[in-house]
């Protein structure tokens, strides 16, 4: 017979080896770094321009990187930071090569969200990260899965509790609670409002004093930075279920929100969430400060399934949220009752040739319509492998496959990134009064 003893004994054993194994699918060095980029996908893949006109741009100006050559090579290579300078300083046809970027206001907030486990919800937002990075844009990645798929992807393998979304919300709770108390001490009316008391186990833990920049962690993409997740933080759902009790006031959807408005609007460009698969307190702070919701789905019919079961049990849950909280409390930015920018289902594991896929998008689109991405992630041997190691298309080195294999991987994701950055932008358009 097993008890919860047990299962915390194993637990435990598993957790002292959890940071070696997880950091034996990185570099020798124990940690994971970066790989450089070609002059051949620099100019065609991430500038998009000629190579003889970026290679003539390189002779003319000797101030501009001109990044590394390997032995025996020919291939001049290039770091991120070298990638974001050239962007800052090329110009081509008298155009800047710098992403467009809104003035005066806030990153857009993106939820990549579903019910169904395999969904491809962290390979999504991880490549979706990574190509917006390469784009130009400043990314902030808040992980809300305890699974941390998306942390592990990113490099970050040592990451505590304390530092996670549940961090972000037990700190939102002590916060808010103390400014309830400090409200005046009675209404016009004379009636006395409410004090709400926390336990010591919760306000001596020191996370109402930590700092916005305390739960950023910075990732192996220089302009990538990621607030994430770890397996301990598994618990959040109870003990949110525990904070909403203590203080039944406390509008717990909010909170990563309010956190969020704390950041300095020109900080990041693209604030980007991967969600749990489940509704839940962490789901919920994620689709409430969404601007837009991705849902991606795979090209089955159960996939489908769940995919309608899911946006039904997320309308139901908002609904509750619209009417079941006083209007006056404080949510920052995003009010209720909550509203999307932009909305998108978006198929993977697609298979072109496949006759049921093919079924399958189109019942998708019969259903769902101009919501439906039209671009799907198409199933490769090259994106199976990106999954399996936990790397993007991106980082992987083309001269570890074929070229027209890693090209395929490749053009699926710019393709699905070309229409979110469509979807951004819209997004970010309707933010003016907003923001």
């Amino acid at each position: 017979m097993y008890t919860h003893e047990d299962l915390n004994a194993l637990r435990n054993q598993s957790l002292k080896l959890q940071g070696w194994i997880r950091q034996q699918t990185f570099s020798p060095e124990m940690e994971k770094t970066l790989r450089r980029f070609s002059s051949w996908e620099v100019s065609e893949l991430i500038f998009r321009v000629n190579q003889s006109t970026f290679r003539g741009k390189l002779a003319a100006d000797p101030t501009l990187p001109s990044g590394e050559v390997e032995p025996e090579g020919r291939q001049r290579w290039f770091s991120l930071e070298e990638v974001n300078e050239l962007r800052r300083r090329l110009r081509v046809n008298r155009k800047s090569l710098m992403p467009p970027r809104p003035v005066g206001k806030r990153a857009i907030r993106a939820a990549v969200a579903n019910f169904k486990g395999g969904a491809g919800k962290s390979t999504v937002a991880l490549h979706l990260a990574h190509a917006a990075a390469l784009d130009g844009y400043r990314v902030l990645v808040v992980d809300f899965d305890p699974q941390a798929t998306l942390s592990h992807s990113m490099g970050l393998t040592d990451v505590a509790e304390d530092f996670t979304v549940w961090g972000i919300m037990a700190r939102d709770l002590i916060r808010e609670t103390e400014r309830m108390n400090n409200r005046p001490a009675a209404a016009e009316s004379g009636t006395a409002l409410p004090r709400r008391e926390l336990p010591p186990s919760i306000t001596d833990m020191g996370l109402g004093d930590l700092r916005i920049a305390d739960f950023i962690k910075q990732s192996s993409w220089s302009t990538i930075d990621v607030i994430p997740s770890c397996a301990n933080a598994a618990f959040v759902e109870f003990a949110s279920a525990q904070y909403r009790h203590l203080n039944p006031e406390w509008s717990f959807f909010a909170a990563v929100s309010r956190y969020l408005d704390q950041i300095p609007d020109d900080a990041y460009d693209l604030i980007l969430f991967d969600c749990p698969p489940a509704i839940g307190y962490q789901s919920m702070n994620a689709v409430f400060a969404a601007d837009m919701l991705y849902v991606p789905s795979g090209p089955g019919y159960w996939e489908y399934d769940s995919t309608t079961s899911f946006i039904g049990q997320l309308a139901e849950a908002l609904e509750d949220l619209a009417y079941g909280f006083d209007k006056t409390l404080p949510t920052g930015k995003i009010s209720l009752p909550k509203t999307f920018c932009e909305l998108r289902f978006l198929l993977t594991r697609y298979e072109p040739g496949n006759a049921l896929h093919l079924a399958m998008f189109d019942a998708f689109k019969k259903v769902f319509g101009d919501h439906v991405a039209e671009h799907p992630v198409e199933m490769t041997r090259a994106v199976e492998q990106s999954g399996r190691f936990l790397s993007s298309v991106y980082e992987m080195d083309y001269r570890e496959m074929t070229r027209e294999t890693w090209r395929r991987a490749r053009s699926t994701f710019d393709n699905v990134y070309e229409e979110f950055r469509g979807v951004m932008l819209s997004a970010w358009d309707q933010l003016e009064d907003d923001a």
